[in-house]
């Protein structure tokens, strides 16, 4: 089995969602992505790390981690946040639904879902969430 890994982990500085972005992808492109297939990526990586900040930390400063790898032609993404957690994630995931009152559209856990291929949310109230994301990579070259 041919697997590389990769962790980072950053501070809860609004700052650092772009940076997540660019990580993530630079660490996918030796599995010769299309541009649509990096464009999803970054897309839910933005999404889930956007949400850590804002959901998971709020106004607190906290850690963000990002672990990465890949396996055959898949790449599995964790995201995770030592937060406040979700209180319900089943309620959490359905389209629409926000906690926040500052216009934010509810759409962060749908998007993901739109743009990976697999999605799943652990989280515990006061200790905080992982997301777990898995994309099928295209026939680029081999890993």
């Amino acid at each position: 089995m041919n697997r590389n890994e990769m962790k980072i982990e950053f501070g809860s500085d609004p700052r650092n969602e772009s940076f997540a972005r660019v990580v993530v992808a630079s660490f996918m492109t030796r599995t010769n992505p299309t541009l649509e297939e990096v464009a999803d990526v970054k897309t839910a990586v933005s999404e889930a790390v956007t949400n850590s900040i804002i959901h998971g930390y709020g106004q607190k400063e906290g850690t963000i981690e990002i672990r990465a790898y890949i396996e055959e032609r898949k790449l599995y993404i964790e995201i995770t946040d030592y937060g406040c957690g979700i209180e319900d994630v089943e309620k959490a995931m359905e389209p629409m639904f926000t906690t926040g009152k500052d216009g934010r559209s509810g759409m962060g856990f749908s998007f993901m879902e739109a743009f990976m291929d697999e999605l799943t949310v652990e989280s515990e109230p006061g200790k905080g969430t992982t997301v777990k994301m898995a994309k099928k990579i295209g026939a680029g070259c081999a890993v």
